[in-house]
């Protein structure tokens, strides 16, 4: 019975290493490059930018809010990719480190086909929809090299985006579901970033000392 304890207590010491180990090595490729902060603060612009073309001095015109939000995408866009530029140039780091950016490539160039197609041809009250689930589906793809929790924030918006494009009176010219719902999304995924970003380093410190 002695020998047989001591040889369960073995597995069970054994078993504990590896999943130590293999939570490491999880750690150790979670992609940091993108700034929590900086989603927070595009959450927040998506959000005010709804609130100025809801108001009455914004022109009602399908044209005006396809600019309006093209502006606010091209900020957002400036703003993580300049962190992000940052970020790769101060920690040195290499191509393969920023392949989790590649992967939501595809996505995003989905995004824009479908986004021009309903220009097009006049179906632009399908945008928010498209653009909450395509947004949704770009969170998925590079879910494996983030937080763990991070596929919640790709649920929340294929969610929104689905109910939005089942509505009865979608309508690309009130922007409220666009505004908030993204900035619902983009502080809870800046959130899980920055919360993850500043948890990491005080679990790899007792490995430095």
């Amino acid at each position: 019975r002695g020998q047989a304890h001591m040889a369960l207590h073995q597995i069970q010491e054994a078993l504990s290493q590896v999943r130590d180990l293999q939570r490491i090595v999880l750690q150790k490729q979670l992609f940091k490059g993108y700034s929590g902060r900086v989603r927070i603060l595009v959450g927040t612009l998506a959000l005010l930018a709804a609130a100025i073309m809801a108001s009455e001095y914004f022109p009602r015109t399908t044209t005006s809010h396809i600019y309006g939000w093209g502006t606010v995408f091209t900020i957002g866009l400036l703003w993580n990719y300049g962190a992000l530029f940052y970020w790769a140039v101060t920690k040195q780091r290499s191509k393969i480190q920023l392949s989790p950016v590649l992967d939501a490539f595809p996505s995003l160039f989905v995004g824009g086909v479908l986004t021009l197609t309903a220009i097009q041809i006049g179906q632009t009250d399908l945008l928010f929809g498209i653009w909450m689930c395509l947004f949704g589906l770009t969170c998925l793809a590079t879910r494996h090299t983030f937080p763990r929790s991070y596929w919640t924030v790709g649920i929340f918006y294929i969610t929104c985006g689905t109910g939005y494009l089942l509505s009865a009176n979608p309508s690309f010219l009130n922007p409220w579901p666009m505004g908030l719902v993204f900035f619902v999304g983009e502080w809870w995924g800046g959130l899980i970033f920055h919360l993850s970003n500043k948890a990491q380093p005080a679990r790899e410190a007792p490995h430095e000392r």
